[in-house]
């Protein structure tokens, strides 16, 4: 492995640092974000092991860009230059700290010492160059609705529908969740999620992570007591047949990743397909939904 990292850097200064991370998840890439809430500034930078794979993203970012602006984001010029591997493993860092999801549920960076009280649930989370760090206003509404069934009656058996780092599936194993089960698009993701639920102390055989796509996952249809769905709204939307058909009857659904314009049209779709909503929320530019599949 070189110790040069190749970088994609894109300047923002639209004041949607949250929509912008969603739409660069989409893309597959490793990144990280940097605000200067003070001045309104944001920046995006992308990290590849080739300065081919960096030229290839930066085309890959002009290509998407009219569709970025059809959801409401407008970045800026994009910059590629060089970094010392060395430099950016400290340097991001600084940006991630002890997260009280809520009063049981706590995310630790594992560089970061931190004494839980009694009963305090903690995931130990390496966020590098991953995607899902709970920081993100989705990520946090589904670690919540994950804290608050947990324990309760009949709920035992999770999955985790584009898992992404990892944390929704090891918070769920440590909160008494049994099977849990995930699923990413992106074998990268993957390897992420196993090497995090690893320095979580869990074997490959605690948490069975797979790589697959939404259409590809449905060997269990019906089977789970809770699943949470943490996936751009549009593509909720699209396959809400397939995501509903995983929930057994009674159980629940959590769906984030998305846009307060788009949640109206999406829990129609799911109500009409026997699913209820009991609670959402918003923060920022996103909305949370939490259902109950009735029949």
């Amino acid at each position: 492995m070189s110790d040069i990292l190749y970088c994609c850097k894109i300047a923002d200064n639209t004041g949607n640092a949250d929509l912008a991370d969603e739409l660069l998840t989409a893309l597959g890439y490793n990144f990280s974000t940097w605000e200067d809430r003070e001045a309104g500034f944001t920046c995006h930078t992308l990290y590849f092991d080739t300065p081919e794979e960096a030229d290839s993203a930066r085309i890959a970012v002009e290509a998407v860009r009219p569709l970025w602006e059809e959801f409401g984001w407008y970045p800026g010029a994009v910059e590629c230059f060089e970094i010392k591997r060395e430099d950016w493993a400290e340097v991001w860092k600084k940006f991630f700290n002890i997260q009280h999801v809520t009063d049981r549920l706590i995310i630790r960076p594992s560089w970061l010492e931190y004494a839980p009280k009694p009963n305090q649930v903690v995931v130990d989370l390496d966020p590098g160059m991953s995607f899902g760090t709970g920081q993100h206003a989705t990520t946090s509404f589904c670690l919540r609705m994950i804290d608050r069934m947990a324990g309760q009656p009949g709920m035992k058996s999770f999955l985790d529908a584009g898992c992404g780092s990892g944390i929704l599936s090891i918070a769920a194993k440590k909160l008494g969740y049994e099977p849990v089960e995930a699923f990413d698009n992106d074998p990268e993701a993957t390897r992420i999620a196993i090497e995090n639920a690893e320095k979580n102390g869990f074997y490959r055989s605690d948490i069975e992570f797979e790589t697959a796509d939404l259409t590809q996952f449905g060997r269990h249809a019906g089977a789970y007591d809770l699943v949470a769905a943490n996936i751009l709204g549009r593509v909720l939307l699209a396959h809400r047949e397939l995501i509903t058909g995983w929930v057994r009857p009674g159980g629940y659904l959590i769906l984030a990743g998305i846009l307060h314009e788009e949640f109206p049209e999406l829990q129609a779709g799911f109500e009409e397909l026997g699913l209820t909503m009991e609670y959402c929320q918003s923060e920022k530019e996103w909305t949370g939904g939490f259902f109950r599949k009735t029949t």
